[in-house]
């Protein structure tokens, strides 16, 4: 009767701190990656843009310089870049090799010569 109840104990105590350590490391993992993801220069930047695009294309909608068609073609063209970012980073440990940023700034240099024309 002591056996069993020491083995169930044991066995409870292990379950428990099994379960704190894999919820601990998720944690500090998630932070990290957040960490990492919010201060890598090269996707702030390409994000920045995107972001600085997309207000871009709302003043000018909101202006009447491009139409409603115009708008949201361009909106799309952000989305799918935003969507290739998130694809390489992902692929890259959560940041973007120069490469992929001199791609990702070519994509959006052609997105923003159509706003406003």
């Amino acid at each position: 009767m002591f056996k069993l109840t020491l083995v169930r104990k044991t066995f409870a105590l292990i379950g428990i701190l099994g379960v704190f350590a894999t919820a601990t490391g998720s944690a500090v993992a998630a932070t990290k990656d957040t960490q990492w993801q919010k201060h890598h220069p090269r996707r702030e930047q390409v994000n920045h843009r995107l972001n600085n695009q997309n207000k871009r294309i709302h003043a000018e909608r909101k202006e009447g310089e491009i139409s409603k068609a115009q708008a949201h073609k361009l909106h799309r063209e952000d989305r799918q870049i935003r969507k290739e970012e998130h694809a390489m980073a992902s692929q890259n440990g959560s940041h973007l090799t120069k490469q992929e940023h001199k791609t990702l700034n070519q994509q959006e240099n052609a997105v923003s010569k159509q706003i406003g024309k």
